[in-house]
């Protein structure tokens, strides 16, 4: 029987491994000390945000995760869906689209106006899980630049996200 979740600290290492799965498939670098830490941070402080875990029986076989921000664009807090992953062997059962849907309920039960994701280009089929869900693609492209000095701070406890030289 499927259950999806909220992560809890006893379910946190298999989360991670399969966000580690994750990121391997695509080819995402990140150590498994700073993986460990950002989830550990996100369980912590819900008010960051939210990892869901899909499990069949014992057996984890997909997650969700959301992070939430302010955005003008939206007037209010909008969850970004971070990843949503289910295990290669049990794709195409409908998990990726339980998982999306429970996602959908929680950001809406937390007062989100909007939910934002990125798709990978070569990823047409979660992009016919989304337009499904009724997600619309929009005219932009994303960009990152990484701040290789703050992450540590971001992932402390109470830290905010912007520190007193940026304020002024």
């Amino acid at each position: 029987m499927l259950r999806i979740e909220l992560v809890t600290q006893k379910r946190r290492p298999a989360a991670v491994r399969l966000l580690q799965a994750q990121f391997e498939e695509h080819l995402i670098a990140l150590s498994p000390e700073r993986l460990e830490a950002a989830v550990a941070s996100l369980i912590e402080m819900p008010e960051r945000g939210a990892l869901l875990l899909a499990r069949d029986g014992d057996d984890p076989v997909g997650l969700a995760v959301l992070a939430y921000t302010w955005t003008l664009e939206h007037g209010g807090l909008v969850a970004w869906l971070d990843e949503l992953y289910v295990i290669p062997e049990r794709r195409g059962e409908g998990l990726g689209a339980a998982l999306l849907a429970r996602a959908l309920e929680l950001s809406s039960g937390e007062g989100c106006t909007a939910v934002e994701l990125e798709v990978d280009a070569e990823h047409r089929r979660a992009e016919t899980l989304y337009r499904r869900a009724g997600f619309e693609p929009l005219a932009r492209s994303r960009w990152s630049r990484r701040l290789a000095a703050s992450l540590p701070y971001a992932f402390r406890k109470g830290s905010s996200s912007r520190t007193r030289s940026s304020r002024r």
